[in-house]
C-alpha cells in the first residue's frame, strides 16, 4: 500500500489543503516509463490484467472497423507542419518531467484489445506535436500540453492565444516559435477562458512587469480573474482528488494504462501562473486593433467555462473558437466536479458564432485539436457541434417527460447516425451518458423522484445488508464472478463494490472489483471514463498516491482575493466542536488596506469585509498579505507567526488559537473506492 502523508499543525494544514484545490489537475508524478502490454501478457508490470474475451469482442467489433476506415483527420492534423521535436523532454527547474511525447510512443501501432480503437485513434491524433501554419500569419503549437498555443503575426510582434498550462511548456512552445519563425517580441496575450490549461503558462511567455507597464496587452473575458480561482477555492480539495482520477494522473502510460484524455494527452503539471488582464471583454461585437491586427470578440460566458470568449480575425478570415467547439463532445458536467453547464446556452452560443463568423471564415482554429478549413467544412462542423448539445438537452427533457429517470435516460438515449458518425462530436471527453444525466440534474437536481432514493442507506451500511442478504460475502462474490465471466462488468462491479464496502480487507472482493473496473476502462471510448476506471483499479491494489501541488501554485495563490480565503475557512469549521461558542475577530491586512471581520456563532462562521475595525472583538490580527500567503504555503509555521513583525495579535491569543483549532484539515487523499 502507498503510504499517506500527514500535514503539520492546524493552521498549516488548513492553508495547505486550500492550495491543493487551486489546481484541478494537481497530482503526484505519473509513472512515465513506457511498458508495453501485449494482449498475450496475462498481467503486466503494473498489475493490469489482459482484456477478457467480452472486451476483445467489443473492441474488435465491426462497427469500429466501419467507423475508423476514414483517416482524413490524420492528414488534417499534419497539415501545415513546420517543425517537430521527436526528443522533446520538458522538465521543471528541479528536473521533474512535465511533458514528453515519447511517453506515448506505444501509440504508433495498431490498437490493442485493451483500448477502445476509437479512443486509440483520437490519442494518436492528439499526440502529433510541433509548430503548424494554420494560414499565412497564424500558427499553432500543438501537442506541447493539453491545449494549443496559437500565434498571430502582427506588424511589429506577435499576439499569443492561450499560453498553455505550465510555464515550462509555454516557454518551450515560444522557444520553438522563435527558433523556426525568427525572434519577435510578444505584444499581446489573449486568454480565451478561465481554465488553467489556457492561462497557467503565462509567465513563460511574458513577465508581470511587461503587463503592468503596458508593454504587453493582456486580453481576457469579463470576470476572468475571479472565475479562474473561485471555482477551486471552496471545493478545491475534492476537485483535485477527483481530477486525479479523471486525468489518470497516477496511471502508467501504457496500452493498459493512460493513453490520452480525449481533449489532449494530459495536463502539464509544472509551474502555474496568472495575472490581471489589462483589457476585459464584456460584450459581443467588441473590437480591438493590436499591432495592426483587428479582432472582433464574441462574449460567451457560462458555456464551456464561466468566463469565455471567441475571437474573429477579419484580415485572416479566421475564427478562434476557444473551447466552445473542439473535436470531441465536451462535458456538460465534468467528472472532476463542477456546476453543471447549460446545454442550451452552449448550443445557442455556437449558433451565434456560426451566424456571425461562419460565412466569413476560411478556417476555424481552437484551443484544442487541429483546425477546420473551408466554408462548407466549417458550416458542417459548427452545425454538428451546435446540434449535439441541443439534442442532448431536448431529448433528455423529452424522456424525462415520459417519466424516465436519469439512469434510464442515459441508457436509452442514442445520437442520430448523422451525429454518431461524426468524429468531432464523439464522446472522447464528455459522453452522451453523463451529459444526459447532467441535463437532468440541471433542471431537476439530485432527486430522481423515486421515494426509495430520498433517504437511502449509507453505502457501507447498505453493503453489509447486501452481503447478508446474499448469504455472506462468498455467495455474493460467486454471483459477481459469474457476471464477470459473462462479460457483465457493470453488474460484477456493482456486486463486488458491496463486498469491498462491507469487508474492505477482503482481497477477493478487491481483486474482482479491480478486474471489473479494468475491463470497463478498456472498453471506454472516453479518455476520462477509461482513466476513472483504471485509477480505481490501481488504488484498490496499491492504495492512494500522494499529492502535492503547493509549490506549483504560488502565483495563482497570490491572485486569490482575501475574501475567498475566509469563505473557504468557513467550510473547514468543525461545527460539532464549535458547539455554542461565540467568537469575533478582526483580521487587518496592513499592506493592502483591507479589514475582515470574522464571527462564529451557532456553529457557523460568518465573514464580512468592513471599512473600520469592529469593536468588542476577542482579538485583532494584523498581518501582511505576503505573510498570510507564506502561512498558506507552510513556509511559515506557528513559531515564525508568533515571532514575525508581519504578524501581530491584540487581545485574547488563546481564543484566536482556539478558533484556528476548530478548522478541520481536509483529507487530500480521501478514499473513493473503499470506505
Amino acid at each position: 500500500m502507498r503510504a499517506k502523508s500527514k500535514g503539520g499543525g492546524r493552521v498549516g494544514c488548513f492553508m495547505a489543503c486550500l492550495v491543493a484545490g487551486v489546481l484541478v489537475a494537481c497530482s503526484p508524478d505519473a509513472p512515465q516509463e513506457v511498458a508495453t502490454a501485449t494482449d498475450e501478457v496475462s498481467v503486466d508490470v503494473h498489475g493490469f490484467h489482459a482484456p477478457e474475451p467480452a472486451t476483445r469482442a467489443a473492441n474488435q467489433s465491426t462497427k469500429w472497423q466501419a467507423l475508423l476506415a476514414d483517416d482524413a483527420d490524420f492528414e488534417l492534423a499534419l497539415r501545415g507542419l513546420i517543425a517537430s521535436d521527436p526528443d522533446l523532454d520538458i522538465r521543471t527547474a528541479e528536473g521533474r518531467p512535465v511533458w514528453r511525447p515519447a511517453d506515448y510512443a506505444f501509440l504508433d501501432a495498431e490498437a490493442p484489445s485493451s483500448v477502445n480503437p476509437s479512443l486509440w485513434r483520437q490519442s494518436q491524433l492528439a499526440n502529433i506535436h510541433g509548430l503548424f501554419e494554420v494560414v499565412p500569419g497564424i500558427y499553432q503549437v500543438r501537442g506541447y500540453d493539453l491545449a494549443n498555443m496559437s500565434i498571430i503575426e502582427g506588424e511589429t510582434g506577435r499576439i499569443l492565444i492561450d499560453p498553455l498550462t505550465s510555464v515550462e511548456t509555454a516557454r518551450a512552445a515560444l522557444d520553438l516559435v522563435n527558433r523556426e519563425l525568427g525572434d519577435r517580441p510578444v505584444v499581446a496575450v489573449i486568454l480565451t477562458h478561465s481554465h488553467i490549461d489556457h492561462f497557467g503558462g503565462l509567465a513563460g511567455v511574458v513577465s508581470t512587469e511587461q503587463i503592468a507597464s503596458g508593454e504587453v496587452a493582456l486580453i481576457a473575458p469579463e470576470h476572468f480573474l475571479e472565475e479562474s480561482v473561485s471555482e477551486n477555492v471552496l471545493a478545491g480539495t475534492v476537485m483535485a482528488r477527483r481530477a486525479s482520477y479523471m486525468y489518470g494522473m497516477a496511471l502508467p502510460r501504457t496500452p493498459r494504462g493512460h493513453v490520452g484524455s480525449g481533449l489532449g494527452q494530459h495536463p502539464a503539471i509544472g509551474t502555474h501562473t496568472i495575472d490581471a488582464p489589462t483589457h476585459s471583454i464584456s460584450e459581443t461585437g467588441t473590437t480591438l486593433v493590436v499591432d495592426g491586427v483587428e479582432m472582433e470578440f464574441q462574449h460567451t460566458p457560462h458555456t464551456e467555462a464561466p468566463a469565455e470568449m471567441t475571437i474573429y480575425f477579419p484580415q485572416f478570415q479566421a475564427w478562434c473558437g476557444a473551447e466552445i467547439v473542439s473535436r470531441t463532445m465536451h462535458n456538460l458536467y465534468t467528472l472532476r466536479g463542477a456546476q453543471v453547464r447549460s446545454a442550451l446556452a452552449w448550443s445557442s452560443a455556437i449558433e451565434q458564432s456560426r451566424q456571425l463568423y461562419g460565412g466569413r471564415s476560411q478556417v476555424v482554429f481552437n484551443s484544442h485539436h487541429w483546425p477546420v478549413w473551408g466554408e462548407d467544412e466549417i458550416d458542417a462542423y459548427l452545425i454538428a457541434q451546435r446540434d449535439v448539445y441541443k439534442f442532448i438537452h431536448d431529448q433528455t427533457l423529452r424522456l424525462a417527460g415520459q417519466g424516465l429517470r436519469p439512469d434510464e435516460i442515459a441508457e436509452t438515449l442514442r445520437l442520430p447516425e448523422s451525429l454518431d458518425q461524426t468524429f468531432a462530436v464523439r464522446g472522447y471527453y464528455g459522453t452522451l451518458k453523463h451529459n444526459a444525466r447532467a441535463v437532468y440534474q440541471y433542471y431537476f437536481g439530485w432527486y430522481d423522484a423515486v421515494p426509495a432514493h430520498l433517504d437511502p442507506l449509507p453505502r457501507t451500511e447498505a453493503a453489509q445488508l447486501y452481503v447478508d442478504g446474499f448469504g455472506g460475502l462468498d455467495a455474493l462474490l460467486t454471483v459477481a464472478q459469474s457476471g464477470f465471466e459473462a462479460g457483465h462488468y457493470r453488474w460484477s462491479a456493482e456486486l463486488a463494490q458491496h463486498g469491498v464496502f462491507a469487508q474492505p480487507d477482503s482481497q477477493a472482493a478487491r481483486d474482482l472489483l479491480a478486474r471489473s473496473y479494468e475491463q470497463m476502462g478498456y472498453q471506454a471510448e472516453s479518455g476520462p471514463w477509461r482513466d476513472v476506471y483504471l485509477s480505481a483499479a490501481l488504488e484498490l491494489r496499491e492504495g492512494v498516491a500522494r499529492q502535492d501541488a503547493t509549490a506549483a501554485a504560488t502565483d495563482i495563490l497570490s491572485a486569490i482575493p482575501l475574501d475567498q480565503f475566509f469563505m473557504s475557512m468557513a467550510t473547514r469549521l468543525d461545527a460539532e466542536r464549535a458547539g455554542d461558542r461565540a467568537m469575533r475577530f478582526n483580521f487587518v491586512f496592513t499592506d493592502v488596506d483591507e479589514i475582515h471581520l470574522i464571527e462564529v456563532v451557532n456553529g457557523v462562521m460568518h465573514h464580512t469585509q468592513v471599512l473600520v475595525e469592529a469593536d468588542e472583538v476577542d482579538a485583532t490580527v494584523r498581518v501582511t498579505r505576503d505573510f498570510w500567503l507564506r502561512l498558506i504555503q507552510q513556509e511559515a509555521g506557528l513559531l515564525q507567526m508568533i515571532a514575525s513583525s508581519e504578524f501581530a495579535i491584540e487581545g485574547d491569543r488563546g481564543k484566536l488559537l482556539g478558533f484556528f483549532g476548530l478548522l478541520e484539515q481536509p483529507d487530500e487523499e480521501f478514499a473513493i473506492v473503499t470506505p
